[in-house]
């Protein structure tokens, strides 16, 4: 599913570099929708030889890059909570910026 509006995927791994989401447009091989993307964690990102992205929503050219695949399978609840508790950190995060 996309990071951004929650409609499903239908492409096949690997995910290229130019495909957006058939709904909102947004990048689709973005840190957001890794499997390796956490918030708050190193560069938001559980993969410790990747290197820092600075956009974590546009579109990159990470090695690391596997479509998460619990994106598949959520609900529009979930997908909420998710665009909430991203929304609650960058504004804890402009604080220091």
């Amino acid at each position: 599913m996309c990071w951004y509006c929650g409609s499903p995927v239908t492409d096949e791994e690997p995910i290229g570099r130019s495909l957006r989401c058939n709904v909102c447009g947004k990048d689709l091989r973005a840190c957001k929708n890794c499997r390796f993307y956490l918030a708050g964690a190193r560069g938001d990102c559980r993969e410790s030889s990747a290197e820092p992205q600075a956009d974590k929503e546009r579109a990159n050219f990470c090695d690391w890059f596997s479509l998460d695949q619990k994106y598949r399978s959520q609900t529009a609840g979930q997908t909420d909570q998710r665009k909430k508790t991203e929304t609650s950190k960058a504004a804890f995060d402009s604080l220091f910026n």
